[in-house]
């Protein structure tokens, strides 16, 4: 089985047993992480996630979105060698364990915790599958890629709303896995940091 499929049925399944797992994690406790799905924008894209609470400080996070990308490069326009630059859209799959490790401790101070509005910290594994792209030349794609990225973040409510924004930032590994002349190396390192504003439905 590829890779993109491994990640396609992770996502699915996250969906289909959050209908039908019980959990030990009431969703009106204080304190404990809530069963969410999210619609986030960012700076560099658009992203649709759903979170699953594994337990009152855990849940596990898939995501889809898609990232904006920029390219500078050069073509031949048929007299002479030109430099092109613009910018894309490519699909992303990423799947996270979120450990929201102050949520409890916020709790208990008073502080708002509804949806999950607490630091984290996870393991980000991103897959980008050369699928399509949206705007850009044809000459011009993402190679398939994977990577994996241990992150800090918080995630906030907006004024007690389900509005909410969030901030994270990690150093992670990437590995190419297309097969690519142009590929100088197959590995690399990343730095996966995201600024976002989106809006929770429960």
């Amino acid at each position: 089985m590829t890779i993109k499929k491994l990640f396609i049925a992770a996502l699915l399944s996250c969906y289909s047993f959050s209908a039908s797992a019980q959990t030990d994690v009431p969703q009106a406790q204080a304190g404990a992480v809530e069963s969410l799905f999210n619609v986030q924008a960012g700076i560099v894209g658009i992203y649709v996630n759903y979170e699953m609470p594994l337990s009152t400080r855990w849940a596990l996070r898939a995501e889809a979105g898609l990232d904006l990308w920029y390219y500078d490069a050069y073509k031949y326009n048929g007299t002479s060698v030109i430099k092109d630059k613009g910018t894309f859209f490519a699909p992303d799959i990423s799947i996270e364990p979120r450990w929201y490790y102050n949520i409890e401790k916020r709790a208990r101070k008073g502080k708002h915790t509804e949806n999950n509005s607490a630091n984290f910290i996870t393991l980000a594994v991103k897959y980008y599958p050369d699928l399509f792209k949206i705007g850009g030349p044809d000459y011009i794609y993402v190679p398939n890629q994977i990577s994996f990225t241990p992150k800090w973040g918080i995630r906030r409510a907006i004024a007690k709303s389900n509005f909410n924004y969030e901030l994270g930032i990690g150093v992670g590994y990437l590995r190419y896995i297309s097969d690519s002349q142009f590929l100088a190396r197959r590995d690399d390192v990343v730095v996966d940091a995201h600024i976002r504003i989106g809006y929770t439905f429960k």
